[in-house]
């Protein structure tokens, strides 16, 4: 690989990092290459040598996960117990505004995509959302028409944890769908 080569192939692996880590979830091939504009060919390369660069790298903490046609930026297997420590701490800790805020979008407007839940927060909630669905306060489910668009909603747990027997329960639950129709209206 000549040196115009090397640089190319270094810009398309920062791209695709930086696409894998906004996006937060397993992404479809099919996006990612229209995305970065390459042919499937030139793409597939591209994950190999990706690939084998973050696996061969000691000082590197993230690996590619690849299921069917989606791949996903995750920390390496080596790191699982690091990793299982934070979260097990972040546990033991209180959720934050942040983790509340986005909760309470999620409890009152789901089921809803993660474009969405940012969209009304208007910030991404990737990380936030990962630290709720670790916590078992979410759940999200693949869309019946798009096999790739997620929708989260409230999970069994959190409404036994704030003792309702349904999300129509919630305080004030049909003033905040009433807003977020005429917001809709509004938007359309």
């Amino acid at each position: 690989m000549n040196q115009l080569e090397l640089k190319i192939m270094m810009e398309l692996q920062a791209k695709l990092e930086a696409i894998l880590f906004q996006y937060g979830e397993p992404m479809p091939v099919k996006k990612i290459i229209g995305l970065l504009g390459v042919e499937r060919n030139d793409f597939q390369a591209l994950l190999s040598e990706w690939t084998e660069a973050l696996e061969n790298n000691p000082a590197r903490g993230l690996a590619l996960m690849q299921k069917e046609d989606r791949i996903q930026l995750v920390t390496k297997p080596d790191f699982h117990s690091l990793t299982q420590k934070m979260i097990q701490e972040e546990f033991r800790e209180e959720l934050t505004p942040t983790a509340v805020e986005t909760l309470a979008v999620v409890a009152y407007l789901g089921p809803l995509p993660k474009s969405t839940i940012d969209y009304v927060r208007g910030v991404n909630s990737s990380f936030t959302l990962r630290n709720l669905l670790i916590r078992g306060l979410v759940e999200r489910r693949a869309e019946a028409e798009k096999s790739n668009v997620y929708h989260y909603q409230v999970t069994f747990d959190f409404l036994r944890h704030m003792g309702l027997g349904r999300v129509e329960e919630l305080p004030e639950y049909e003033k905040y769908v009433n807003l977020l129709k005429e917001f809709e209206l509004g938007v359309s």
